[in-house]
């Protein structure tokens, strides 16, 4: 794994001498923040050496490196997710090249579900916690002291003072910020009414199917972590209706210039 990572390191730094403080991590149809930045390099996932490749609607499947709100930002256009066929090692591995590269801080977007019934979709949700019930950690496997331990403490995963600045962004700007429990599960088939019921029993404000294994290994790497979701429709158990991926990237595309637009905002501030 280090070897891999250093590799990747190596061939960024080829093209690029920018040393990264932030790594963004943009979901579905969310990669509009890379319009906002000064983009000096953009880099397709199959020329870096061991990244995956992006293979659902919605996702460019690109590393720009630039600058935005007076830092130095990596941009992840596009992710990768379990339902892919990757592991969960091979779908964070990028995290742990930009955090090598020096960023100590990850910023997640992500289209969800929401579960509260006082969500509407367009809005935007920050993450407080995190349920995970993607069957896998990407932690699972030999221990890679390099980035710290095998046991990772996970009481305070989303960091206190990005998610303030993050409220205060908000309200200049006129958001409404609703903030929720993120429960990820592995996909991709949508959720039944059964199991929307049910993870909203267990304290599920919006559903997805990214963003944890991504979270964790952050931690791991420890780095300073705040996460928004996009929520791009709202599920209520008996009132479901059909969802279908067009659905998910229109409203996502909808809101994704605003979504980066509080992005440089929270940047500008740290």
């Amino acid at each position: 794994m280090i070897e891999k990572i250093n590799e990747a390191v190596d061939y960024i730094r080829s093209g690029c001498d920018l040393i990264p403080e932030i790594l963004i991590i943009t979901g579905t149809g969310l990669g509009a923040i890379s319009e906002r930045m000064e983009v000096l390099k953009r880099i397709p996932y199959e020329d870096i050496p061991h990244f995956c490749v992006s293979t659902v609607k919605g996702h460019k499947g690109n590393l720009v490196m630039g600058k935005m709100g007076g830092k130095n930002i990596a941009v992840m256009e596009g992710r990768f997710h379990l339902y892919e066929g990757y592991s969960a090692q091979e779908i964070t591995f990028p995290i742990r090249v930009i955090s090598k590269m020096g960023a100590g801080y990850l910023m997640i977007s992500s289209a969800s579900g929401g579960l509260d019934p006082s969500f509407a979709p367009g809005d935007l949700m920050m993450l407080t916690d995190h349920i995970n019930l993607m069957g896998e950690n990407p932690l699972r496997g030999p221990e890679i002291e390099e980035f710290g331990s095998r046991f990772p403490d996970m009481v305070d995963v989303y960091d206190i003072e990005l998610m303030d600045i993050a409220r205060k962004r908000a309200r200049e700007m006129g958001i409404e910020l609703k903030e929720g429990v993120y429960v990820g599960v592995l996909g991709p088939s949508l959720e039944t009414p059964a199991e929307t019921r049910f993870l909203r029993m267990i304290g599920a404000d919006a559903v997805g199917m990214s963003t944890v294994q991504e979270v964790i290994v952050g931690v791991h790497c420890g780095m300073r972590i705040i996460a928004i979701a996009v929520i791009t429709n709202v599920k209520i158990p008996d009132e479901m209706e059909k969802t279908d991926i067009d659905d998910v990237v229109s409203m996502s595309e909808r809101v994704a210039p605003k979504l980066g637009e509080l992005w440089e905002r929270i940047i500008a501030s740290i």
